[in-house]
């Protein structure tokens, strides 16, 4: 199991690794499932009833805990709240970018997802350095100082906030890590759930044939 240690405050993590899947688009029940909990979303929230959820106003505390401004670089969980709430729906990825996607709308909490194999261990939760950058996905290259960054061995690779394309999760990947970045008030008992579901779903609807789960803070 991958160690991840957290070097700032306010968070705790949930981490989720996985063996065997198989990126595909997402199949039928997946979609079903996303659909469902969006038309659930859009009934429950406003644009302005969102910005006063629990989820979102803990993960922005989160943020400002670390000296990030929220409204300027926004939590990913929070940036698909706000699509499905418009009626944008998911972006449709494959089965395992997407079943992630679900799971943070869900909790409300930011999810990364990973290629495992890409990573090289010992991975830590900190504030990017001066100078640190990476090319986001969508080839957005991000500037990464005082920001929240997960790194490895060879630096930066994923982020609440957006994740880069070294450790992109794309056809071929057949190892997977999953980082829940839940809020530190969040209960033990939460996260253990968000990383079962997490589990679950990464065998119902990748095909994960090993799954090994932690809690992290």
């Amino acid at each position: 199991m991958m160690n991840v240690e957290i070097q700032i405050p306010g968070v705790k993590l949930g981490v989720v690794e996985a063996d065997g899947v198989t990126v595909a688009p997402a199949d039928a029940g997946l979609v079903r499932e996303i659909d469902a909990v969006c038309e659930g979303l859009r009934r429950k929230f406003t644009i302005d009833s969102l910005a006063q959820s629990d989820a979102v106003v803990a993960v922005r505390a989160m943020f400002r805990r670390w000296g990030i401004d929220a409204s300027k670089y926004r939590p990913s969980s929070e940036a698909l709240l706000r699509r499905v709430v418009q009626g944008k729906g998911l972006y449709n990825v494959s089965n395992i970018v997407d079943l992630s996607n679900l799971s943070s709308i869900e909790t409300g909490w930011p999810y990364g997802v990973y290629n495992r194999g890409a990573i090289r261990p010992p991975v830590c939760l900190r504030l990017g350095a001066d100078g640190e950058t990476y090319e986001g996905i969508g080839r957005r290259v991000w500037h990464l100082a005082g920001r929240p960054v997960l790194a490895d061995a060879a630096g930066p690779f994923g982020s609440p906030i957006s994740d880069s394309t070294r450790t992109h999760v794309i056809e071929g990947v057949s190892e997977v890590l999953t980082v829940i970045y839940a809020p530190a008030a969040a209960s033990d008992a939460a996260i253990s759930e968000a990383i079962a579901k997490q589990a679950q779903r990464l065998s119902l609807y990748a095909g994960a044939n090993e799954a090994r789960t932690s809690r992290v803070g």
